[in-house]
């Protein structure tokens, strides 16, 4: 029953899970290295372009939904639309949480190796990218060390979930978001006081146009919409925790500010250590287990900012990975009316079960490929490449299309009554970018990311 649901204790305390949810390795992985490969400032530019005509209001509309029905995914659907294909894709949600998950656990382990292989010195004597990459290689090649972190990281996550939205998610992230703030703070300081760090803060906010291409604007389209974590029902599992009296346009805007802020902080801390060091900017996905280990080697108190860094990388896993299980948990708990302790338990061992094989590749499983990729590359493709922006796609299809405007507007002014009376016009502007822009684009990213070439 709804009057029996968990609800967040306070607003802030959802803008700070929410944000947590969207602030994860994409953010201080995946857009630094996406951003050197492709140009630095002018890619920053498009991404943020691309944030605020599909992120903000595709994630309007999902939290929108979760708040409207106080239900998952499925639930959602089933509520708003006794269509089968619309409680399918509800069902979608809660499958790609749950492989995205079982993948995203075992990069989680690696941050947590990290920081025990920093304290334990194996990273601090490095003379070039090269000599950190096989360690990298060396320890996910060791399945002990894979599985053992894939382990102790999916425990974490297991034990917050289990503890509820208040008791858990809601004090976790209370805890984990300000901490990883404090730590980027302590980064950028570093970073921005190295010898020839200004080539970084450059490289950062000081636009090179001819580096952007068609296949660079798809990119940034694609990550402004991977990076909210829109698509997989985690942000509509949240909003279901909501008040009625919150604020969904404005606590979306909170949410995308700090996550577009964190990905950012990260840039100027990975790139000003980079240039200053003389690396390679667009080292690719080698950057943060590669090129930064070097980075650190070759700098004053490298040790202290390594622990930092890794320790960095594993909250903001831990912030996005447990509202991935929750969305799982939360299926179990509205639909089939399992206690919390129990749906935790049981799928979150299956999820984590799963997750072994995506561990495995690295080693013994190296050479069973899939259409000519190992088992943790299949997984993260399905999930990533065609689960997350269909998911996103439908999202804004039937908010934009098949829910009734005259419903979805009094669900959106809810709590939300001031803004929608000084800024008459953000309701048309908000309709046009969800029922028409958004889509296209979504629709343009799902296309390149099956490989049908759309950029000539």
């Amino acid at each position: 029953m709804v009057q029996n649901r968990e609800v967040w204790g306070s607003k802030f305390g959802f803008i700070l899970a929410a944000a947590g949810s969207a602030v994860g390795l994409g953010n201080i992985w995946k857009f630094p290295y996406i951003a050197g490969e492709n140009g630095g400032a002018a890619f920053v530019f498009v991404y943020l372009i691309c944030i605020a005509i599909i992120g903000f209001p595709v994630l309007i509309a999902e939290i929108l939904i979760g708040r409207t029905t106080q239900k998952n995914p499925v639930g959602a659907f089933t509520a708003l639309s006794h269509n089968k294909f619309w409680i399918s894709i509800g069902f979608l949600g809660v499958l790609a949480g749950f492989l995205i998950l079982s993948f995203y656990s075992v990069i989680g382990g690696w941050t947590i190796g990290y920081v025990i292989e920093t304290l334990k010195g194996s990273i601090s004597s490095f003379n070039d990218p090269a000599e950190a990459g096989e360690l990298f290689n060396a320890l996910v090649g060791n399945v002990g060390w894979n599985i053992g972190f894939h382990t102790i990281f999916f425990a974490l996550v297991m034990f917050i979930v289990i503890r509820g939205v208040q008791g858990g998610i809601e004090r976790a992230s209370k805890i984990m978001m300000p901490i990883l703030v404090f730590i980027l703070v302590i980064l950028i300081i570093r970073g921005v006081t190295l010898k020839g760090a200004s080539a970084g803060v450059m490289f950062l906010w000081v636009p090179d146009w001819s580096k952007i291409t068609a296949e660079s604007i798809l990119i940034a389209l694609g990550h402004a919409f991977f990076t909210l974590s829109l698509g997989m029902g985690a942000m509509m599992t949240y909003g279901s925790y909501m008040s009625k009296k919150d604020n969904v346009v404005t606590s979306s805007a909170q949410i995308v500010t700090l996550d577009t802020l964190i990905a950012l902080m990260a840039g100027l801390a990975i790139f000003t250590a980079v240039f200053a060091s003389g690396l390679d900017p667009a080292a690719g996905p080698g950057l943060i287990f590669q090129t930064l280990p070097a980075v650190f080697s070759s700098m004053t108190g490298g040790t202290f900012f390594s622990l930092l860094f890794f320790l960095l990388l594993a909250i903001a896993a831990l912030t996005s990975a447990i509202s991935l299980l929750e969305v799982v948990v939360a299926y179990f708990v509205d639909e089939q009316k399992w206690n919390r302790k129990g749906a935790v338990i049981i799928f979150g061992g299956i999820t984590y079960l799963l997750g072994i094989p995506s561990a495995l590749s690295f080693n013994v499983m190296s050479g069973v490929t899939f259409f000519d990729l190992n088992f943790f590359d299949l997984i993260d493709f399905i999930a990533s490449n065609i689960l997350l922006p269909f998911g996103g796609l439908m999202i804004a299809v039937f908010a934009g299309w098949v829910w009734s405007r005259t419903e979805m507007m009094a669900a959106a002014k809810e709590g939300a009554e001031r803004l929608f009376e000084t800024y008459p016009w953000f309701e048309g502007i908000w309709l046009m970018f969800l029922k028409f822009i958004a889509p296209v684009l979504i629709a343009l990213v799902l296309l390149n990311k099956l490989g049908f070439s759309i950029t000539g």
